[in-house]
Order: C-alpha cells, then structure tokens, then sequence
C-alpha cells in the first residue's frame, strides 16, 4: 500500500473519548429540565447506537424528537469539559498521519458537539462526519475510501464490513472481546495504545499500489 492511499476511520464514543462522564451530565441536566427521570448511570452503560434509542426508554415517542434536540443543544455546556482521551487516542491517530495517511471519524453523535470533543483534547482528524450509525457507517467510509475502521461497538464491526473495510475493534465500550469477534471484528486489539504498532505492521504488509 503506498501510504498516501491509507485512511483510518475512528469511532468517537467509547473509542477515542470516555464520553461516559459527559453524556451523564448531559442526561441529569435534561431530567431536571424536564421532570422526566432518566437514569444516567444506565445510559452510559449503552453507549454507540444513536441518542433517539436511549431516549426511547424516558420519553413517549412523539416527544423524543424535541427531547434529542434539546439534548444537543444542552450537550456542550455539560458534555465536554468533563470528557477524556482513551488511552492511546492522539497517538492512534497521529500514527495514521506518520505513515503519510488520513485519519476520519465517522461517528453517531451529532457532528458539532462531535467537533467540539475532538477540539477540547486537540485531537485533529481529516474529517469529521456524524449522525451515521452501524451499517450507515459505510457510505461515509466507501466516500473517503477508508481501509480501515477502528470502533468499539458491533454496530462499528457491520458498519466496517458494509464499507469493505478492515473491522479493528476496541473493548473499551459495551461490548466485550468475545461478542465483538462474534460480530465479525477481524481485529481486536485491548486498546488504542495497540493501534500505532498493529498499523505499522499491516502497512507493511500489503503490497504498494501503483
């Protein structure tokens, strides 16, 4: 592989970022505008498929739309300040720009709270692309020809497969080891500190494109 066609797509939640602090905070804030009980600590145990899911459990359907959006809006005044790296996140992915390639983050939250994270802990992707969950994934993936996907989730593991990528995965999130690999993970590594080395060696290992 001529390292100028390697792009590594990143999940943001659970796999770059601890978002489990935030999101909370973002959730007690809500349930005390609203009045509706929302159990935080619950919520932060299911975190990758997209916010309108998790808010399915609290609110009566025809609200939830309302409720998402003041979520977000809510979100970075609660969210971010709060929220760590992973282990290994800036350096997973400044090791794809060291081998001369692009880093993306395709990711279910919504775009520009998802900018604001990446801002706050000087993590610079390529690209940022949001609101895309499991098998929708792919379409952002197949448009910056992404080899590679680096997620947490086994919505992560089919949206890669869909893509035609390479599915890495992280148990860093709900899904533990085994059911990751269920899903299909080609890869699973403990963390991202795992990553530069493992892409290091499967850089070298394909062969250069013209």
């Amino acid at each position: 592989m001529a390292p100028m066609d390697l792009t590594v797509g990143f999940d943001l939640d659970m796999t770059l970022i601890d978002s489990r602090p935030g999101i909370h905070a973002a959730y007690r804030a809500l349930s005390a505008e609203t009045g509706t009980y929302i159990d935080a600590d619950a919520a932060v145990t299911r975190l990758g498929p997209p916010l309108e899911e998790e808010l399915a459990h609290w609110f009566p359907a025809a609200g939830i739309p309302a409720m998402a959006d003041r979520y977000r809006e809510l979100y970075p005044a609660y969210a971010i300040a709060p929220t760590p790296a992973m282990p290994g996140a800036r350096e997973a992915v400044e090791a794809v720009r060291a081998l001369g390639g692009r880093a993306i983050v395709v990711t279910a939250k919504h775009e520009p709270n998802a900018r604001l994270h990446l801002e706050h802990l000087g993590i610079e992707p390529d690209a940022v692309i949001g609101r895309l969950w499991a098998e929708a994934k792919a379409g952002a993936l197949r448009e910056y020809g992404a080899q590679v996907y680096v997620g947490d989730h086994v919505g992560d593991v089919r949206g890669a497969r869909t893509a035609g990528a390479l599915s890495v995965a992280v148990p860093t999130g709900p899904c533990p080891e085994e059911e990751l690999r269920a899903a299909g993970a080609d890869v699973v590594l403990p963390d991202l500190t795992a990553l530069p080395r493992w892409l290091a060696a499967y850089v070298a290992a394909e062969p250069a494109t013209a």
